[in-house]
């Protein structure tokens, strides 16, 4: 891939900004809408839980795991997804942050989400370690991502996420409707 092509693929959904990262949000509101939905649908959120959701881009994930006495928390690199979904979720907490640095403190959050970011985490290995320290015990960790954009296979992710100190680990795939591609998915547990 040239250099150019990576360029605009950051602007656009790494870390969106200016006109190709509002673009970027346009096609991540319409693209990942379902899958969004789905990974609230499969956290099996309970009232009054805090929800921490990766890369939140332009707010779905947000909108769709907020209510019931929630608190959603926002954490992204980009300041324009985050004024989106600030817009789109005016009660969640946004904030810039990355998956492995959260700024959250210490077994904070029950619920860990991320749709399509865990290709763009820097150092998986740090991140997962962070993730695991602010779940709460029996916290749950909920990760989809086109499986064709992983940076590993599903099943080698899935290892790392056990080498972080997560059980109850699954992995599956999933076909979004319409024209998402096939999304590799994991689920697993703070013991």
């Amino acid at each position: 891939m040239s250099a150019t092509y990576t360029q605009v693929l950051d602007r656009a959904f790494g870390h969106p900004r200016g006109l190709l990262g509002r673009i970027g949000g346009a096609v991540m509101a319409c693209g990942n809408a379902a899958t969004e939905r789905h990974v609230v649908s499969l956290a099996r959120l309970a009232p009054g839980e805090t929800v921490l959701v990766l890369g939140p881009g332009p707010g779905i994930g947000l909108a769709a795991a907020s209510g019931e006495g929630r608190t959603v928390i926002g954490v992204d690199p980009s300041e324009e997804m985050l004024a989106l979904s600030h817009a789109r979720c005016p009660d969640a907490e946004v904030r810039l942050g990355t998956a492995a640095r959260t700024g959250q403190p210490d077994e904070s959050v029950n619920v860990v989400l991320s749709v399509n970011n865990v290709q763009l985490w820097e150092d998986r290995a740090a991140a997962l370690t962070e993730l695991r320290r602010v779940l709460r015990p029996g916290g749950r960790l909920v990760l989809s991502a086109h499986e064709r954009w992983l940076p590993v296979p599903r099943h080698e992710l899935a290892a790392e996420v056990a080498a972080a100190g997560f059980t109850d680990l699954q992995t599956w795939t999933w076909e979004p409707p319409g024209f998402g591609s096939t999304a590799a998915e994991l689920r697993a547990r703070v013991p």
